[in-house]
């Protein structure tokens, strides 16, 4: 039988190596998606008092969290594209 304190360190490391493949993008995603999920369940238990409605609030703060964040992240400002008919398609450089 596994001890509590045993599993949350199984998951706690499961996390970090997936976080350690994340882009900035996947991370900005998450955190919104965190932080809408929260919210959501905050005000969706409030407003229904149960836990279905918390539920319910929840999933639908995480949805648009992750959509409102990645709609705005920053975008690179220097940013060109032109074709290359070495390539054979699109290529885009960025100025920092």
């Amino acid at each position: 039988m596994k001890t509590p304190l045993k599993t949350f360190a199984i998951l706690t490391v499961v996390a970090f190596g997936l976080a350690a493949c994340a882009n900035a993008r996947d991370t900005r995603m998450a955190e919104g998606a965190g932080i809408g999920g929260v919210g959501g369940a905050i005000i969706g238990g409030a407003a229904s008092n149960s836990v279905g409605g918390a539920l319910i609030g929840g999933v639908a703060g995480a949805a648009a969290g992750a959509v409102i964040a990645d709609a705005t992240r920053p975008h690179h400002a220097g940013r060109y594209c032109y074709y290359s008919r070495a390539v054979g398609h699109r290529v885009c450089r960025y100025r920092y």
